[in-house]
């Protein structure tokens, strides 16, 4: 048959999603007037059910014809046991059936198994790539080697699967510099390391934009005591720094996301700017923000002030900040790392946490077929 039919179905594990994937997403919605995409699961695995459908609906939003699912599936991976297949066939029929799907006319897929299961299913097979010469990646090489195959993951998977640091601290301690410099350092790795990019503090810009509007207004030459902050303006800075934080982690499509300050160090801020009247909770310093792998808090001590303009306070005040950044941090259950001594041993230990967290991202739980080879 070499006309479109009427429903294609996509089976894979996509553990995790990578551009082959999408190719083949691609070439069955060429094919087919609809696409069921099903992802199936094992709970051994590390990256979540919901996660990897996520991100293959995001890169297949361009097809609307195609339908993301997914069921976890935990039957053992043995393609010459008849009851083996019997019981994944089974999996694959009721999620189908659970979401209203229509009866499968072909099968698309780039496994030698996939006639077998079209034959299961009395559909058409439609091979594609089987060889991997169009796309030459597979996910088991990609969880050998997350770094080197980065470039060949989808970029939703790219965003999500990049690891987040965030450096924060007092006034004039460093964090800018700190962030700055370990950017630097993972962009002269090379190779996708060169996009790493470093989210600046929308902070600094709000209270630029707060001094060019009393400006406005008619004083002259305001001093930062004299501009007003209240709740309102958090609920400003807080979620515009995610945004670009986001923003950013897709653009980038990095390993390695570096952030000089994040909207859970903005609820600090609150505290320091609004005194008693700061909030206990935001929901976008909590329930709204990305999971961050580490915090790095700079340490006031052994740090000259500076003042750049744009800041106030003094030793005392810097102090009691890294003991709120320190308590709010811990209370929180984040994983933090406080940078000490010289500019140096800071860059040093904030690199050493932070290739740990990177070994950390990169390490994958074996996927149930890996299992099944193994025994």
């Amino acid at each position: 048959m070499t006309g479109r039919y009427a429903h294609g179905l996509v089976i894979g594990k996509f553990y995790p999603p990578h551009l082959g994937h999408q190719h083949l997403v691609t070439r069955a919605a060429e094919r087919c007037e609809e696409v069921t995409v099903l992802v199936m699961a094992a709970r051994r695995e590390t990256i979540s059910l919901d996660d990897r459908v996520a991100w293959l609906r995001e890169a297949v939003a361009p097809y609307p014809q195609v339908a993301v699912s997914g069921v976890t599936c935990d039957v053992p991976v043995d393609y010459g046991d008849g009851a083996v297949w019997a019981a994944q066939v089974a999996v694959m029929r009721a999620a189908l059936a659970r979401d209203g799907r229509p009866p499968v006319s072909a099968v698309v897929s780039s496994e030698l198994y996939g006639r077998e299961l079209a034959d299961r299913l009395r559909a058409d097979h439609i091979a594609v790539d089987v060889g991997r010469t169009v796309v030459p990646v597979s996910a088991s090489e990609i969880r050998a080697d997350l770094y080197g195959a980065w470039d060949m993951l989808i970029p939703p998977a790219q965003a999500a699967l990049a690891t987040r640091v965030v450096v924060l601290g007092a006034e004039s301690t460093g964090t800018t510099t700190i962030a700055g410099l370990l950017a630097a350092h993972y962009r002269s790795r090379g190779g996708p390391w060169k996009r790493v990019p470093c989210v600046g503090e929308y902070g600094r810009d709000y209270t630029i934009i707060k001094w060019d509007a009393a400006c406005a207004a008619g004083r002259p030459e305001p001093s930062l005591e004299d501009i007003s902050w209240d709740s309102s303006d958090f609920d400003i800075v807080g979620p515009e720094q995610t945004r670009r934080e986001n923003e950013a982690a897709r653009s980038a499509r990095a390993p390695l996301v570096v952030c000089d300050t994040d909207a859970f160090a903005t609820s600090v801020w609150e505290r320091r700017y609004l005194g008693n009247a700061a909030r206990d909770r935001q929901a976008w310093a909590s329930s709204e923000l990305p999971l961050h792998d580490v915090y790095l808090l700079t340490s006031h001590e052994g740090v000259p002030w500076h003042d750049d303009g744009l800041r106030e306070g003094d030793l005392e005040v810097r102090a009691a900040m890294t003991g709120w950044f320190a308590a709010a941090l811990t209370g929180a259950g984040h994983s933090w790392v406080l940078l000490t001594g010289s500019q140096e041993d800071r860059l040093r230990l904030a690199v050493r946490s932070v290739d740990l967290a990177l070994e950390d991202k990169a390490s994958f739980g074996a996927s149930i077929t890996e299992a099944a080879r193994a025994d």
